[in-house]
């Protein structure tokens, strides 16, 4: 059998092989720009990464799905870090890896389809507006320190559009002109211009970005020096020059902060909006792969949460499976998850023999990848598409997205959950049966299941029978009738007698709580 496996996995390693290199070169500024968004160090975001794709794809059931920091989490982790310090954090971390180990275990892997679709997309809204308002102080150059950049995360929304203002009137030029730059790169990247060419549309578009970000600011250095960019606005690695080096690099959590319960609570938030980022990307990566195989989400669930336990551990932001990475994966030709494996192996060489490099990259790059990241989550036209699908759809994705951005993300995806939950019982509620009538001849036609929130309108609806009436109650649709509905048409029943009504049944034979009533009727 593992002779099988191994022969499997050396088959494709002319694609595999390629496809790694592909998603390194589109993970690397990821990671390092996450861990900005975080108020994280960078290279906390490129230890995610390493255990991402040495540690998680192998433990993963998946083939394709490419795991790493994500951006949906930057703004949890960037309020942990403010309330818990950077150790507190990294204990939250850890153990939200071990929640995700025991979700994995109790099956949790279905918890996806128990959120309503447009809460999860005003979440992922929400996050991308927040991604935005963090990322445009750094795209100009804006010098602040790491409480005031984070200040708008505290549910003030005065000081967040304040800070804009003061980051927006210290503008960098130099920085300025990377970040449109660079944001122009990204974006003639995603044209049929450059995706039509196979050589161009080989090189990630953060790639390029981060080149010419590099370039442009040795060439100011010695050229222009009004426009280069200050230290203070490159990259951050330490400077690692070997395996030893690395190690020596790792940062643990306080264990002492296992009394605090903020951290049980960021913990759980983490656990819950990762795994929620994880299955959504898992099932968008089978939609994507050529093969159509299917992961089991309950392994993935236990590998995200061995990813991020180790991750915690030893100094790296959450991890989830992201589908950027994926997307990009496959579209490399990627067949197996050596290709993952191959993409941590080289950010793992990257940070131990490439960090002077690396710390040469200006922020404003990453900041202009993170922007386009933030507008993609939160484009007008997903508004616009919710808009359509009517008031139900739009008010639980609106609500959630404003929920998120007055409090925070844990409180605005509670809030969200409370309002998709009313319009399903509201909808509910009006679909759980139908009355029609001719004459004195009535049909009173049960929907689906019938719960006591129907309760009061089924009153109404029996009491607005007139005397001398034929009421014909049908089952035949209903698959459960709460005993309160039956406890209703008892009394119904016992006193249709005294106006002459009679009442037969059709068809419900067979629904547990109705066979004593069925008899007695």
């Amino acid at each position: 059998m593992l002779r099988k496996h191994l022969d499997y996995y050396l088959r494709y390693l002319d694609h595999d092989i390629p496809a790694g290199l592909v998603v390194f070169l589109v993970a690397l500024p990821l990671c390092l720009g996450i861990a900005v968004a975080s108020g994280a160090p960078p290279f906390s975001g490129v230890i995610a990464g390493i255990v991402g794709g040495l540690v998680v794809s192998i433990a993963s059931g998946s083939q394709l799905s490419v795991s790493g920091p994500a951006a949906g989490l930057a703004v949890i982790v960037a309020a942990a870090v403010e309330k818990l310090g950077f150790d507190g954090m990294l204990l939250a971390v850890a153990l939200s890896g071990l929640i995700q180990v025991a979700m994995g275990y109790v099956r949790a892997g279905v918890i996806g389809a128990y959120f309503p679709s447009s809460v999860i997309k005003g979440m992922l809204a929400a996050i991308g507006v927040i991604l935005i308002m963090k990322q445009l102080p750094h795209a100009v150059g804006y010098d602040a320190d790491a409480e005031s950049d984070l200040s708008f995360l505290e549910g003030d929304s005065h000081t967040s559009f304040s800070f804009l203002t003061s980051a927006l009137q210290s503008i960098s030029p130099g920085a300025t002109l990377v970040a449109c730059v660079s944001l122009g790169i990204l974006i003639l990247w995603e044209t049929p211009t450059i995706k039509e060419r196979k050589i161009l549309s080989l090189v990630p578009g953060p790639l390029v970005a981060v080149i010419f970000g590099v370039f442009f600011n040795l060439i100011a250095r010695s050229a222009l020096p009004s426009l280069a960019i200050a230290p203070q606005h490159l990259v951050g690695l330490p400077v690692i020059s070997g395996p030893l080096e690395f190690f020596r690099e790792f940062h643990f959590p306080d264990l002492h902060l296992l009394a605090n319960a903020q951290v049980y609570v960021t913990a759980a938030t983490i656990a819950l909006v990762g795994s929620l980022e994880t299955l959504l990307s898992l099932e968008a990566a089978d939609k994507l792969d050529p093969l159509k195989r299917t992961a089991p989400p309950d392994q993935e669930l236990k590998a995200q949460g061995l990813g991020n336990f180790i991750s915690g551990m030893v100094g790296g932001l959450p991890i989830t499976a992201v589908i950027v990475r994926s997307s990009a994966n496959i579209n490399a030709g990627a067949h197996t998850k050596v290709s993952a494996v191959v993409h941590g192996l080289l950010l793992l060489l990257a940070v131990m023999f490439l960090s002077s490099i690396l710390n040469m990259i200006p922020l404003a790059c990453l900041a202009a990848v993170l922007l386009l990241t933030g507008y993609k989550l939160a484009k007008p036209k997903l508004t616009i598409e919710q808009y359509e699908k009517g008031f139900d759809q739009f008010a639980p994705f609106a609500i959630t997205i404003a929920a998120i951005l007055l409090t925070d993300l844990l409180e605005g995806m509670a809030i969200g959950m409370a309002v998709g939950i009313f319009f399903v019982l509201r909808g509910n509620y009006h679909s759980a049966f139908a009355l029609t009538r001719d004459g004195s001849n009535y049909l009173l036609r049960l929907q689906k299941d019938v719960s006591f929130l129907n309760k009061a309108p089924l009153r109404d609806i029996l009491d607005s029978i007139e005397p001398d009436s034929y009421v014909v109650i049908d089952g035949t649709r209903a698959t459960f009738i709460d005993h309160d509905i039956m406890e209703t048409l008892d009394d119904f029943f016992k006193a249709a007698g005294d106006d002459n009504i009679r009442v037969e049944l059709k068809n419900m034979r067979g629904l547990a709580p109705v066979n004593g009533l069925v008899a007695a009727a």
